[in-house]
């Protein structure tokens, strides 16, 4: 039987519609299983970014890597550019996939560790029966991995149903992401989601993590020699010392804000009056307000000095801001849960001590995005040497993700 032109045109367009049809509403328990059969690849992937010592600033490794991902996202469709991250070593990498529908997705991570040259080498990737080991293996090369190969089984379930899907890989975040803020910050505000895949000690994604600011307290005196004529100097260091006393309560438990003094400085010789005395405090925060609160308040204690002549200064350096409690994180939660129970689990979302570069990605007062931290893989330890991830948890973790963008997607 002859089939016109036009005929074959529309069994093609129904058929592309039909396949259309079923990877939109490919079911739940489906989606599990092709997380479940992509754990094997996902562990290889793994293993291979953890056996590159890419600590901050480990210039060598961090390129190795940065080829490496490159090659994967352009083999996964993306449209890639790459940027230096000054004044951090490294290049921030963006991978651009363009879909048919509407709703845009950030997916950003990191992908330098805190470990030193040599420390792959020291301690390679291994897996036990429940967990695997590596330096960086859950922060946060595992989530990393978790991108690369959410994507992967989204091209082979021929799902486009996103708008923009972009993913951001950055070099510094151990280090405060110097070179990449601006760069989450700008993708963020373009986009409707962003998933941040720091890891998770537990079957859990974040709504909320803290800011971290630094507090530097500076007292200057008079130096004078220490056994013959004291009473010539003003001795900083003591001066020092009152305030920290006066300063130790800038903190707010209600509002779990808290200042902990940690760092001082002072003196040269035992047998001179230190004419110079230095602090440092380490600030967390969730309320965001509480940073012109602390620095207000601490202004004003120091103003009762105990030594006379001597001067005191106190300043705030201003680091990476908190993800705040708001209703679209909040939202986003909703969404993880009912895509845990479909597959009969369940998954809590919860507030973070932790800063994070999601905390770049929120925009105070504003429903867009919508920023859900900790989509990594589960996993513990970290900065140590027995950082680790949890096995089971990678197959429920990939199909997190793809479920979220699916659903989301929908129109």
């Amino acid at each position: 039987m002859l089939v016109r032109p036009s005929r074959i045109t529309a069994i093609a367009a129904a058929c592309l519609f039909s396949l259309s049809t079923h990877a939109a509403e490919l079911p739940a328990a489906d989606l599990y299983k092709q997380a479940q059969a992509e754990q094997p690849s996902y562990l290889e992937t793994v293993k291979e970014l953890v056996s590159v010592d890419t600590g901050t600033g480990q210039e060598k490794g961090l390129a190795t890597i940065s080829a490496l991902l490159v090659k994967r996202l352009k083999e996964l469709g993306a449209t890639v550019q790459t940027t230096p991250a000054t004044p951090s070593v490294g290049d921030n990498i963006v991978g651009t996939f363009k879909g048919t529908g509407s709703k845009n997705f950030l997916l950003m991570v990191h992908y330098d560790t805190v470990f030193g040259p040599g420390t792959a080498a020291k301690r390679p990737f291994r897996t036990d029966q429940e967990r695997a080991y590596g330096p960086g293996v859950a922060d946060a090369k595992g989530g990393v991995a978790m991108i690369l190969h959410a994507l992967k089984l989204l091209k082979a379930q021929g799902f486009d149903g996103y708008g923009t899907l972009t993913v951001l890989f950055n070099p510094d975040e151990e280090m405060g992401s110097a070179g990449s803020k601006k760069v989450i910050a700008e993708l963020a505000a373009q986009h409707d989601y962003v998933f941040s895949y720091e890891p998770p000690n537990k079957d859990a994604v974040t709504t909320a993590t803290n800011g971290i600011n630094g507090l530097v307290l500076e007292v200057k005196g008079r130096s004078s020699h220490a056994g013959s004529a004291p009473e010539e100097g003003r001795n900083a260091l003591t001066e020092l010392a009152h305030q920290l006393v006066q300063l130790k309560d800038l903190g707010d438990p209600d509002k779990g804000t808290t200042v902990n003094w940690t760092m001082a400085k002072a003196g040269e010789k035992r047998n001179i009056i230190p004419a110079i005395a230095t602090a440092e405090a380490d600030m967390r925060y969730s309320d965001i307000e509480e940073t012109d609160r602390v620095l207000a308040q601490g202004q004003r204690l120091i103003r009762k000095q105990l030594i006379d002549e001597t001067q005191v200064s106190l300043r705030l350096e201003k680091g990476r801001p908190p993800l705040a409690k708001n209703s679209g994180s909040e939202q986003l939660a909703g969404v993880a849960q009912k895509a845990y129970a479909a597959i009969d689990k369940s998954i809590e979302p919860i507030a973070m001590r932790f800063g994070t570069d999601a905390g770049y990605a929120y925009v105070p007062g504003s429903d867009k995005p919508a920023v859900l931290e900790t989509m990594g893989v589960v996993g513990a330890g970290l900065h140590a040497d027995d950082e680790y991830i949890e096995l089971n948890s990678i197959a429920p973790r990939l199909y997190l993700t793809l479920s979220m963008i699916r659903s989301l997607s929908a129109p």
